[in-house]
């Protein structure tokens, strides 16, 4: 099956570096994995790269919801990424769409050469086009490096049979790299059936919190966990078992 690479989606530092001595190949970095994934702050991202000698990837996702931004969002994506060039960090993970479902061209390309030499992502706001293969050819065109996505699927294992057209239809001018819900159960399967070179996954764990003083009946508002302090972290177990499977 050959190199397979091994991306570990990570929420904290500490996740961070469980997945470089676990053998991850690279990571990307974020905050509130719980809700698709935020721009981490400026402390975590620096401490990151201090801590770390594998490639770290940055997501620029200014908030929660779709990926239509406005005028002052998009300022924020632009302050964010600059910071991260600064840093020398590995590259970064973005998505943009317009209202009809099409990636904004114009903004990407600026986000592009705002951010060169570091990587492009597209990230999985791909799974919301309209139509993927036109985005795909408008994300060459722009020369970004990989689009992340689950093949426009509930999860990659889902969208294996999408995964592998996109797969077939880039013809190497463009990195898919599936993500969502990928597993040390299903992953050689997914490798197998399309050809990716690169896998996105989180791999992770809950828990408990080492706290000995609780209140009973309360958490976290927006948890939608009945623990009260949920802590989700990297499994380097997992992230080793699947490392594994693809090996296989």
């Amino acid at each position: 099956m050959g190199k397979i690479i091994f991306e570990a989606c990570v929420g904290s530092v500490n996740s961070a570096v469980i997945a470089g001595t676990a053998g991850a190949d690279r990571i990307e970095l974020c905050s509130a994995l719980d809700i698709g994934g935020l721009t981490p702050s400026y402390g975590l991202i620096k401490v990151t790269i201090e801590r770390l000698t594998i490639p770290v990837n940055v997501l620029i996702r200014p908030r929660s919801g779709d990926f239509i931004y406005s005028r002052e969002e998009f300022a924020v994506m632009k302050r964010d990424i600059l910071f991260c060039r600064d840093l020398n960090v590995n590259g970064i993970v973005v998505g943009i769409l317009n209202a009809d479902g099409t990636i904004d061209k114009e903004r990407i390309s600026d986000l592009i050469d705002l951010a060169r030499p570091m990587s492009l992502t597209f990230h999985r706001a791909f799974d919301f086009t309209s139509d993927p293969f036109k985005a795909l050819d408008t994300l060459i065109e722009l020369e970004a490096d990989r689009i992340l996505t689950s093949g426009l699927q509930i999860n990659a294992y889902s969208g294996i049979d999408m995964i592998k057209k996109l797969v077939d239809y880039a013809k190497e001018r463009i990195i898919i790299i599936p993500g969502g819900g990928i597993n040390e159960n299903n992953v050689r399967e997914i490798v197998a059936k399309t050809g990716v070179k690169e896998i996105h996954a989180s791999a992770r764990e809950k828990l408990q919190s080492k706290t000995n003083y609780k209140i009973p009946n309360i958490t976290l508002a927006g948890s939608g966990d009945d623990d009260q302090f949920p802590i989700k972290i990297l499994s380097a177990v997992r992230v080793r078992k699947i490392i594994a499977a693809m090996e296989k």
